[in-house]
């Protein structure tokens, strides 16, 4: 019993000198089995996969151009966040995935997503790839018509997957998350791998 007190106690000490890890805003998801692969075609027409973007940290989001409020509202946080960090900011990488891909044509994705940021990608895919990594991110997405065929609307899961420079997924950043802390968050990831 004394020597199982002793082990613990050393377990503590040791604990103690560990180096602190970073203190996250968002959602911490590190070691998550979700969200480990991504491809698609980026606006540009080159196939795109998170392999593409290793060395930066990347903010992942699934929305479509017609949203009203929930995408453009994201995108324009993220790259307010981005230009709060400087020149750090280059080391930022937005990646809009289209849950909308009857709609959001390359062209369309190429006007709107880089309006943003001129960095930001977007990347579409026909509707069983887009299914695949909607599926891979746990995102839910589903149309819901409008008054013409033509007007229907998107529901979709809201929140940005952040990837830290070696590619791995780190952080769920729900919807509404300030612009403060999701710049603290980027610049967490960006010291930790720098």
């Amino acid at each position: 019993m004394r020597r199982a007190a002793a082990v613990l106690a050393a377990a503590l000490l040791l604990a103690g000198c560990a180096p602190e890890g970073p203190s996250f805003k968002a959602t911490d998801v590190t070691g998550a089995s979700f969200g480990r692969e991504l491809a698609l075609t980026g606006h540009d027409g080159k196939p795109r996969t998170l392999a593409d973007f290793r060395g930066k940290v990347v903010a992942v989001f699934f929305g479509y151009t017609q949203c009203p409020d929930v995408c453009p509202t994201a995108l324009g946080a993220l790259a307010e966040a981005k230009r709060r960090l400087g020149a750090d900011g280059a080391l930022v990488q937005g990646v809009f995935v289209t849950v909308d891909p009857e709609r959001d044509t390359p062209e369309l994705l190429r006007n709107y997503v880089p309006a943003f940021d001129p960095s930001f990608v977007g990347l579409y895919g026909d509707a069983d790839a887009t299914e695949r990594a909607a599926k891979e991110f746990k995102v839910l997405y589903r149309k819901v018509p409008g008054s013409t065929p033509e007007t229907y609307t998107m529901d979709h899961s809201a929140g940005m997957f952040v990837f830290d420079r070696a590619g791995r997924l780190r952080l769920f950043v729900g919807h509404g998350t300030g612009v403060d802390a999701l710049a603290h968050d980027l610049r967490e990831l960006l010291r930790e791998s720098g």
